[in-house]
């Protein structure tokens, strides 16, 4: 039997799609968390000396993006066909450009730089991005891609708290079909019953 193990931070963030794909799946895994304070000493036994990273029997491999892709294909939640398969990779590398904008304002250190980047985020760049995602959830039957769940729904869902954490405000609280998508993710039972059970934290 195949052995999994989940390396990150003490926090849902990057490492949270990884887990959702486990959970909805049903297949066990460790939930490796680690002290910060212990990273330095952790960083060089890492690929990359970056996480999440996933363990398969023992072999590390890193980039959440990828590692959810492989799991999406072997629970069978990466699309019927190649086509469906490039729209969900589109969505969630869409999903990640719009975490890589909240955290350029989010990890800007420079306290001037920073107020004028929320000011643009919060008028132009979350609008932008989040009407089009709403959009396409509407015009996809509720989902991201093809009318079902895939692993594109999950990674939305799974990093919206870290995504609202660095926005200060709820993303979807104005856009329907992207609530009803949380709300129907949130409500499916293996999912409910991580989340219920998963250790408490911020983002």
């Amino acid at each position: 039997m195949t052995s999994y193990k989940v390396t990150y931070f003490p926090v849902k963030a990057l490492a949270e799609p990884i887990r959702f794909l486990f959970s909805y799946a049903g297949v066990d895994f460790v939930d490796d968390r680690f002290d910060r304070e212990n990273w330095p000493n952790l960083k060089s036994q890492m690929p990359f000396g970056q996480v999440p990273v996933l363990e398969v029997d023992g072999k590390k491999i890193h980039q959440s993006v990828a590692i959810s892709r492989y799991l999406a294909k072997q629970f069978g939640l990466a699309g019927k066909d190649d086509w469906e398969a490039l729209q969900i990779d589109a969505a969630v590398d869409t999903i990640h450009d719009l975490r890589a904008k909240l955290g350029a304002y989010h990890y800007e250190t420079n306290t001037e730089v920073r107020d004028a980047k929320y000011e643009v985020l919060v008028k132009e760049t979350l609008p932008y991005y989040l009407e089009r995602l709403d959009a396409q959830v509407e015009k996809n039957g509720g989902y991201l891609v093809g009318g079902k769940l895939t692993w594109a729904d999950l990674t939305f869902v799974a990093l919206l708290d870290y995504l609202n954490f660095m926005a200060k405000f709820d993303l979807v609280e104005k856009y329907e079909n992207l609530k009803q998508l949380r709300d129907k993710v949130l409500a499916e039972p293996k999912i409910k019953a991580w989340v219920d059970k998963r250790p408490a934290s911020e983002c």
